[in-house]
């Protein structure tokens, strides 16, 4: 049975049941008195409908809580809804000169879920084990983690990371005397919930956590539904959950008492570009390079000629930002990275600048024996991707760009994706995440620089802003690896990729329930509203 069915299925069920037990005209229903106590009654409980699913369950140490709130564990550092860094476990911490080590202090009063006390061993005994399950959660910089006493750790680094202290940020303490091989199915922590009941691929339900240090939440009981889109949109309209996440299609229809959020993200998509010439191969034999987006008047030109709030408007029903690099609007972003885009006259005149022009007349510009033309690949169950991809191939007809596209599922794309542009997607709370896209140590792992883009000066700003001693600092460098001036990695510099959208977000939110500050979201995989949950009331 597929997921898709079953999550219609238990919408199926909770409609009935809303149904039977609150809109059976032929018996006698309570009275207006007796149905608002019912209400009344229920504002200690919250029904979310989201159309993702954490599939490996809740362990930290594999990866989860990086795309939301962990809700079952804490983290030592947190960031607040303007994106600053602030406290959670730990009291304090400081890095030594040279940015190897980081020591951290801890708070003495929490507690497990199951009453026991965090010590620094489950912090140490968290890293350790995330770092034997070589999962996404990295750890390459990190050569050792200690508890000098019960409640302080040092963390020792082969090289200075400023990045690290996202590391810290995004990764949940798990306690080192209750995990075991099924803790990811039934986690204990110390965050603000507890889990109560996970109906695989159909719900999930959690409490408040009883033990928990800080603010507890306004809700002492959440369920999540796991939902498709048209599933989730029906739960809405009928009035059986308090939040529903929707896609763009759904955004201009009305609900009863629902409002819609519409929630800033850099949850982007955009083409990466390969950016060598043809000819070389991976270590397990893929081409890499292409010749015709090797030449920079093509990556400048489609950047250039691609409009951008078009495709906002067109695809996303206006509900998205246009994207010009991976980090728009985050505390690390140069906003001197904005081009003009949807210059056709300019995106014409820089390729016949190039050389390249249409000597035999069929539409397609060619330099020397070379034709401007190549296969643009995307994923193809994602309408969004698939019409960004259509979208852009239409507008690059005009300067005389031919660009084919096809869909492919994850295993063809990471077959061609260093020969052939591929539509992907980034967005993350955490600069490193450029490094990762741009960087020439990173070229060709996994989907990391998958175009193979090099820059030396790039290099050496990440360098710089890595070895930063404080994150302020080290913004400065990243804004420079985009753009100094006079070179970077946007497209007023290299062009290696040609963003072209970020996606907005979006929720139906029952009338009177604040969902607080949203801050920017990342990378819709996991639960982003979630961050902030332990904020989330009724005002009515």
């Amino acid at each position: 049975m597929s997921k898709k069915f079953v999550g219609m299925m238990v919408f199926v069920v909770l409609f009935s049941t809303f149904t039977l037990v609150g809109c059976n005209s032929s018996k006698p229903g309570p009275s207006d008195k007796e149905n608002s106590a019912v209400i009344q009654e229920k504002k200690d409980e919250l029904v979310l409908a989201f159309d993702s699913e954490p599939e490996a369950g809740f362990d930290p140490t594999t990866g989860w809580g990086r795309y939301g709130s962990p809700l079952f564990q804490s983290t030592l550092l947190k960031r607040d809804d303007k994106l600053n860094i602030v406290y959670d476990l730990a009291t304090s911490y400081e890095v030594n000169k040279d940015g190897t080590v980081w020591t951290v202090k801890l708070r003495e009063d929490v507690k497990f879920s199951d009453g026991q006390p965090l010590t620094a061993s489950d912090v140490v005994f968290t890293y350790e084990t995330a770092t034997s399950n070589g999962s996404v959660v990295d750890l390459n910089s990190m050569s050792k983690v200690e508890a000098v006493d019960d409640y302080t750790v040092r963390f020792t680094l082969k090289e200075p990371q400023s990045t690290f202290v996202n590391t810290i940020i995004g990764t949940g303490i798990v306690p080192k005397h209750a995990y075991g091989k099924d803790y990811a199915e039934k986690p204990v922590g110390s965050g603000p919930y507890q889990l109560v009941q996970w109906d695989k691929g159909q719900q999930l339900i959690i409490k408040a956590n009883p033990e928990y240090y800080d603010k507890q939440s306004f809700f002492k009981k959440i369920t999540f539904l796991f939902l498709n889109e048209d599933a989730s949109f029906a739960a809405a309209q009928s009035g059986t959950v308090d939040l529903a996440y929707i896609p763009a299609a759904f955004s201009k229809q009305k609900v009863p008492g629902m409002r819609l959020e519409s929630i800033q993200t850099v949850d982007n998509r955009g083409i990466a570009f390969p950016y060598v010439k043809s000819g070389s191969v991976t270590k397990d034999g893929l081409p890499i390079g292409n010749d015709v987006t090797a030449d920079p008047a093509i990556r400048h030109a489609i950047n250039m000629a691609v409009d951008r709030q078009a495709l906002v408007d067109g695809i996303l029903e206006g509900q998205g930002t246009k994207a010009y690099t991976s980090v728009d609007g985050l505390p690390w972003w140069n906003p001197d990275t904005v081009i003009q885009d949807g210059d056709l006259d300019g995106a014409k005149k820089l390729l016949e600048e190039a050389g390249w022009k249409d000597n035999n007349g069929d539409g397609i510009v060619e330099k020397g024996n070379l034709k401007a033309e190549f296969t643009l690949y995307y994923l193809a169950n994602d309408a969004i991707r698939q019409s960004l991809a259509i979208s852009v191939a239409d507008m690059m007809n005009p300067l005389g760009i031919n660009i084919k596209i096809e869909g492919g599922s994850w295993d063809i794309l990471s077959q061609k994706m260093h020969s052939n542009p591929v539509l992907l997607g980034w967005g993350s709370h955490d600069p490193h995440e450029i490094y990762n896209i741009y960087s020439t140590k990173t070229a060709g792992i996994e989907y990391n620089n998958t175009g193979f883009y090099s820059n030396k000066t790039v290099d050496e700003y990440f360098k710089l802003a890595l070895h930063a001693k404080t994150e302020a600092e080290a913004n400065e460098f990243w804004k420079k690896a985009q753009w100094d001036g006079v070179t970077g990695l946007s497209a007023k510099g290299d062009a290696a990729w040609a963003w072209l959208v970020n996606i907005n977000h979006l929720y139906f939110v029952k009338d009177g329930l604040d969902i607080g500050d949203q801050r920017i979201h990342v990378h819709g995989h996991g639960w982003p509203a979630t961050d902030n949950i332990v904020e989330w009331k009724w005002t009515e």
